[in-house]
C-alpha cells in the first residue's frame, strides 16, 4: 500500500533571502554559468580581468599567472592597486565593497568619462563573487605609499584591513585563492586551459606580456606569450604560408546606438583578415573577452562579406546563368578574420560573457566591414579576383555534395525494407542488432553453401555479382552507379562518409552516414582462398575503407579466414589454414593414411564443412579488420589500388622481390 504523502505547510516565514557569501556559494552557476570545471574556469578569467582593464588603460604592461601546487592560483598586475581605503560616498571601506558586495565596481560610468573607457568587468561581480567561492583568498595591494594585505577564508574576512607603509615606487594587485570543492564540483584545472586563456589576452592587449607560472617541484615552469601588433600577428600566425592573399589591418571608431531613444556610445573596431585554401578561423573578442558564441560581430561579418563579394561577383559577370547567389558557408571555407572590438557600453549574453548582443556594434561593425571590403578590391583588382574565384569555387563544391548527398539519401534510404528489395539478398529472423551478422561472399553457389549452413536466426547473407570496382580510382557518380556497392550500402543501413573538404566540417549534414544505423553487430567478408578471392576480398576492403570508413574504426568488419586444406583420415578431418597447420596435421597423424586436397571453393563444399570452417561462432576463424595505424593504412590502399603510378612502381621495385612465389604465370 502506498505510503501517504507527508503534508507540508508553507507560510510566510518560508520565504528567505540569501546573504554574504550565500549568494555565490549555494548558487554558483548563476555568476559563473556552472558550478563545474567551466564556472571554476570563468572565476580565474574574473580576476585576471581586471588586470588586463588596467594594462589597457596604460598602467603596467606585464600581468603573471601563477599555479601553485596546492591548486591555488595567484595573478599579479603592476596596475594602480586596487582602492581599498575609506568610501565617504558609500560610507564604507572600499576593500568591504569590492571584496564583500556583489555589484560594487568602479566602472559603471564608462560611457561618461569614468576611469575604463573600455573595459571587461561591467557588473562589479567577479572579485566578490571569486572571493565568495575560494576556501581561501590573499590580497596584496601596492599603493599610495602603503602595502595593504587582506585574508578571507570561505567568503569570510579574517583579520581585517592592515597596512603597512611602503617605499617603493611601484604600484599593483596580487590576488591569490583556492577555489573551493564545496562551490564547485571539479576545480582541477588543466595548464592548457590557462595557457590558452593568456594566449589569447595577449592576442588582442597588443604590447602586453603574459607569463604563465605551474609550481613543479620547487622550481616554476614559466611560458611567455606576447603580440606587438596584437590580432595581425596573430592571423599571420595563423595562414603561415598557405595565404593566397595579403594580411589585412583595418581600425576605426563608429559612434553606436542601440534604439532610436538610447544614447549614443563609442565603438572601436580592429580587423585582421585574410583569405586561404588550407585554414579557415573566425574568432571575435569584445572588450578582451573571447566570444565563443560571437553574436553582434558574428552577424556583422555574415552580412558585409556576403554583401560585398557577392556585390563584386555580379559586378564582375563571375556568375553563370540563373546561378544561385553565395551564402556565408561559401566565404568561411577560406576566411580568416580576427576582430576585436571595444565599446564603453556592452550588452553580454550573461555574465559568462560568450556573446553580445548590442544591436548598434552590430551596425555600426556591419557598415565598417562592408566599407573597407570594398575599397580593399578596388585598390587590390587581383587579391579580389583570387577570393570571388575561391569562394565560387568553395559554392559550386557545395552544392555538388549537396547533390550527392541527395543523391544518397534518395538512394540509399536506411529504413527501407531491404528484404524485398534488393535481389538475391537473404536476411535473419532476428532484429537485434547487437547479434545479427552479414556475410558477403563470392557469387551465387557460395550463397547457397552458406545459406544452407549458416544459423537462420542471426546469420544473413549477400552474394556480389562479378567483379567490384575500385573505389580509389573512381568519383562518387560512378560509384553510387554501380549496382553491387549501392545494394551494399542498403544493407548496412548506416550510410556513407562523403569526403566532402571543408564543407565537410561546416556542414555535418553533407554527410549522410550515422553508425548508430547499422543494421550489424559483424559485416564479415567469405571469399575463396585463391588470387580471384583475395583480389574480391581487397576490393570490399577498399569499397569500405572509402565509403565506410568507422565501421573499420570502430571493428566492425571481419574476415572469414577459409582454409586452404583438407585432410581426411579413417576417424577425422582436420582443416588446415596455414602451411605450417598442415605440416603440424601431417606430424600428428603420424604413418596412418591419409588423403590430402586443396579445399575447394566455398560454393563447392557441404553444408556442414561450411558450418565447422566459416560460419560457426565457436569454431570459425575470423581475422578483426582494425588498423592501428590510419594514416599508414591509407597510404597503402592509395599505393597499391589509387592513382599514385608511381608510388606504386617504386613499391614494387622495393618490395616484389617478397611476392615472386605467389606470382600466377601460367
Amino acid at each position: 500500500m502506498a505510503k501517504a504523502k507527508t503534508k507540508v505547510q508553507y507560510s510566510n516565514d518560508d520565504i528567505k533571502v540569501l546573504k554574504g557569501p550565500d549568494q555565490v556559494r549555494k548558487r554558483p552557476a548563476v555568476i559563473f554559468g556552472s558550478d563545474g570545471i567551466e564556472g571554476c574556469q570563468h572565476s580565474v578569467f574574473e580576476i585576471i580581468s581586471n588586470s588586463i582593464d588596467e594594462a589597457r588603460e596604460g598602467y603596467g604592461k606585464e600581468i603573471v599567472l601563477t599555479v601553485y601546487n596546492d591548486g591555488s592560483i595567484e595573478v599579479e598586475d603592476h596596475g594602480r592597486g586596487i582602492p581599498v581605503e575609506y568610501n565617504k560616498n558609500e560610507d564604507k571601506y572600499n576593500w568591504e565593497l569590492l571584496f564583500c558586495t556583489l555589484y560594487a565596481g568602479g566602472k559603471y560610468d564608462n560611457d561618461s568619462g569614468g576611469n575604463y573607457e573600455f573595459s571587461l568587468g561591467l557588473n562589479g561581480l567577479g572579485l566578490c563573487a571569486t572571493q565568495y567561492a575560494s576556501e581561501y583568498m590573499d590580497a596584496e595591494i601596492k599603493r599610495d605609499h602603503k602595502k595593504y594585505t587582506l585574508h578571507f577564508e570561505k567568503g569570510e574576512n579574517v583579520g581585517g584591513l592592515q597596512s603597512v607603509d611602503y617605499s617603493g615606487r611601484d604600484t599593483g594587485s596580487k590576488i591569490r585563492w583556492k577555489p573551493d570543492l564545496e562551490v564547485f564540483t571539479d576545480i582541477n584545472m588543466q595548464p592548457e586551459f590557462f595557457t590558452e586563456m593568456i594566449r589569447r589576452q595577449a592576442i588582442v592587449n597588443p604590447g602586453v606580456k603574459f607569463i604563465f607560472r605551474k609550481q613543479a617541484g620547487r622550481s616554476f615552469e614559466t611560458q611567455e606569450f606576447f603580440y606587438e601588433n596584437g590580432i595581425s600577428d596573430h592571423v599571420t600566425e595563423i595562414v603561415g604560408d598557405t595565404a593566397f592573399t595579403s594580411v589585412q589591418s583595418w581600425s576605426g571608431e563608429r559612434m553606436c546606438r542601440d534604439r532610436d531613444d538610447k544614447d549614443e556610445y563609442k565603438c572601436k573596431i580592429n580587423v585582421a583578415v585574410a583569405f586561404s585554401n588550407k585554414v579557415a578561423v573566425t574568432e571575435y573578442y569584445h572588450n578582451s573577452s573571447w566570444l565563443e558564441h560571437g553574436g553582434s560581430p558574428d552577424k556583422a561579418v555574415r552580412n558585409a562579406f556576403v554583401y560585398q563579394i557577392d556585390n563584386y561577383l555580379k559586378a564582375q559577370n563571375k556568375y553563370n546563368k540563373n546561378e544561385s547567389r553565395i551564402k556565408f558557408d561559401d566565404v568561411a571555407d577560406c576566411l580568416v578574420i580576427v576582430i576585436s572590438s571595444f565599446s564603453s557600453v556592452t550588452s553580454y549574453a550573461n555574465q559568462t560573457k560568450l556573446a553580445i548582443t548590442n544591436k548598434g556594434i552590430q551596425d555600426a561593425m556591419t557598415d565598417f566591414l562592408r566599407h573597407q571590403l570594398e575599397v580593399y578590391f578596388i585598390e587590390n583588382p587581383l587579391e579580389a579576383e583570387k577570393i570571388g574565384n575561391q569562394v565560387l569555387i568553395n559554392k559550386r563544391s557545395r552544392e555538388s555534395a549537396e547533390k550527392t548527398r541527395q543523391h544518397i539519401k534518395k538512394n540509399l534510404t536506411a529504413n527501407m525494407d531491404i528484404t524485398s528489395k534488393i535481389a538475391k539478398f537473404t536476411d535473419c529472423r532476428s532484429k537485434d542488432v547487437d547479434e545479427r551478422e552479414l556475410f558477403i561472399v563470392e557469387g551465387d553457389s557460395a550463397k547457397g553453401a552458406c545459406v544452407q549452413a549458416r544459423d537462420p536466426d542471426f546469420q544473413a547473407v549477400m552474394p556480389i555479382r562479378g567483379k567490384i570496382l575500385n573505389c580509389l580510382k573512381v568519383d562518387y557518380d560512378r560509384i553510387f552507379k554501380s549496382e553491387i556497392i549501392t545494394d551494399l550500402i542498403k544493407i548496412l543501413g548506416c550510410g556513407v562518409q562523403i569526403d566532402g573538404g571543408k564543407a565537410k566540417s561546416k556542414k555535418k549534414d553533407i554527410n549522410a552516414f550515422n553508425i548508430d544505423n547499422l543494421r550489424w553487430n559483424k559485416v564479415i567478408i567469405c571469399t575463396d582462398a585463391d588470387v580471384d578471392g583475395f583480389h574480391i576480398r581487397t576490393m570490399l576492403l577498399t569499397m569500405i575503407y572509402r565509403l565506410t570508413p568507422d565501421l573499420i574504426k570502430e571493428g566492425k568488419v571481419y574476415i572469414a579466414e577459409s582454409p586452404l586444406y583438407e585432410i581426411n583420415t579413417k576417424d577425422k578431418v582436420y582443416f588446415a589454414y596455414t602451411e605450417a597447420e598442415k605440416e603440424k596435421y601431417i606430424e600428428e597423424i603420424g604413418k596412418n593414411k591419409f588423403t590430402i586436397q586443396r579445399s575447394k571453393g566455398l560454393g563447392e563444399n557441404e553444408p556442414d564443412m561450411m558450418s565447422l570452417t566459416t560460419m560457426n561462432p565457436a569454431t570459425r576463424r575470423l581475422i578483426k579488420v582494425m588498423p592501428d595505424d590510419v594514416e599508414r593504412t591509407a597510404y597503402i590502399f592509395d599505393v597499391l589500388l589509387g592513382d599514385n603510378l608511381q608510388g606504386r612502381k617504386d613499391y614494387i621495385v622495393e618490395y616484389g622481390a617478397n611476392y615472386t612465389d605467389n606470382l600466377d604465370v601460367s
